[in-house]
């Protein structure tokens, strides 16, 4: 995807396309349809944006008239699954159209709940088998967990109002049922604040008496989602047993009282594989040339190869270790997230909320390369009977046989 600009036959000028500088490969996937210039997202002001014809942003950018009025701007892609950061209504208003990556990020974060469960499980000598899960929210990231999760050896509850009126399903469960009898509580909703199923403080003070005092509760989708006060309080109190928490009321300068109160934390990360990111910006590729009646679709193979410095192939752990002690050790070579948890302690432990907010996003600027689970390998010969399905269906882990591990 590399070399001198063409552009797309069809369009008569080069357009302008302005970027955060954090969407992967913005250039190389936008090359053809004019020039790029990739900013900071404190950058991206109603003055750097006013002369463009694109604007790609991510979720740290607020789109709407304070940013976009008296712009030439008539396409708006966000590389992300959540749009809650965008006045759609306004776009709607002024013609703009507008495109997100739904899906996209979808496996990383359930790699990042994966690896979340696993390190939960061994801080307390648990096992994961047999415990109840419970998650809120089954469209592209919880629906996939869903599917993944009992190859680990958990039963899954599911509750999602909006989806379930939507497809008619009898087979999901109220919130009532899961905050009642889930020892796990995951949460994947977008933040909607009105509606008959808004999700603003949908775990609140009363949600939160009613989990069970053992539960464990994380949220990787919005910070609003959970009332923080209310889940400082109950942390206080001992409740719920765990906590893991990548998203936060107040972000990108969350309450550090509330982060030392937590078991993970993380600084809205979960979604960052390197795999993800970058279908996130093709899929805005694809949508700006359908946009434009163009005939694109692109391509990923080149840019989803191993790159230098990935380590692709997994070392087997000790047999003789515990399931869930097994599994956290492959997991950790893939993704450590007691490391990120460990850089983001560190910066909100003291300074001002602005100097906090500054470190905050500059550890998802960043933010090291990570892997998607599937592109790594491990020999099928070293992973005990057992732990086949969990491995290869639970992580997505490719088994190999030793020659091809050889390749």
């Amino acid at each position: 995807m590399a070399g001198p600009m063409l552009l797309h036959p069809g369009l008569q000028r080069p357009l302008r396309i302005v970027a955060d500088e954090n969407i992967p490969f913005a250039r190389e996937a936008f090359r053809g349809f004019g020039v790029v210039r990739p900013l900071p997202a404190d950058q991206i002001t109603p003055a750097t944006v006013r002369n463009c014809d694109v604007l790609l942003v991510r979720s740290v950018t607020r789109v709407d008239a304070a940013l976009l009025e008296g712009s030439r701007v008539q396409f708006v892609g966000s590389a992300t699954s959540g749009i809650d950061h965008v006045d759609l209504a306004y776009l709607q208003k002024r013609g703009i159209a507008f495109a997100h990556a739904p899906g996209a990020n979808a496996d990383a974060v359930v790699e990042y709940v994966l690896a979340a469960l696993l390190e939960l499980a061994v801080r307390r000598n648990v096992p994961l088998r047999g415990r109840v899960a419970g998650i809120v929210g089954c469209g592209h990231i919880g629906g996939r967990l869903a599917r993944r999760l009992p190859a680990l050896g958990l039963e899954v509850l599911c509750c999602d109002p909006p989806l379930a009126e939507q497809t008619g399903r009898s087979d999901f469960v109220s919130l009532e049922t899961i905050l009642a009898e889930a020892d796990i509580v995951t949460l994947h909703v977008p933040l909607t604040r009105t509606g008959p199923h808004a999700t603003y403080h949908l775990i609140d003070a009363a949600a939160l008496a009613r989990l069970r005092p053992s539960a464990w509760l994380l949220n990787t989708s919005r910070g609003a989602v959970v009332d923080g006060r209310s889940l400082l309080e109950a942390r206080r109190q001992g409740r719920p047993e765990a906590v893991v928490l990548d998203v936060w009321e107040g972000e990108p300068a969350p309450d550090p009282e509330l982060v030392a109160h937590v078991d993970l934390a993380t600084p809205h990360i979960a979604g960052h594989s390197y795999d993800g990111k970058v279908r996130a910006t093709l899929m805005l590729a694809e949508a700006l040339a359908r946009h434009l009646n163009l005939p694109l679709r692109a391509d990923d193979s080149e840019l989803l190869q191993p790159q230098p410095g990935d380590r692709l192939d997994l070392i087997p752990p000790d047999y003789r270790l515990p399931e869930a002690q097994w599994l956290a050790e492959l997991v950790r070579q893939m993704y450590d997230i007691a490391a990120d948890d460990a850089r983001f302690r560190i910066v909100m432990q003291n300074g001002t909320p602005e100097r906090r907010a500054e470190r905050f996003l500059e550890l998802r600027r960043t933010y090291p390369r990570r892997r998607s689970f599937s592109v790594h390998r491990i020999d099928r010969a070293f992973v005990p009977e057992p732990l086949q399905e969990a491995v290869a269906v639970g992580l997505g882990v490719q088994l190999v046989a030793a020659e091809t591990m050889a390749q």
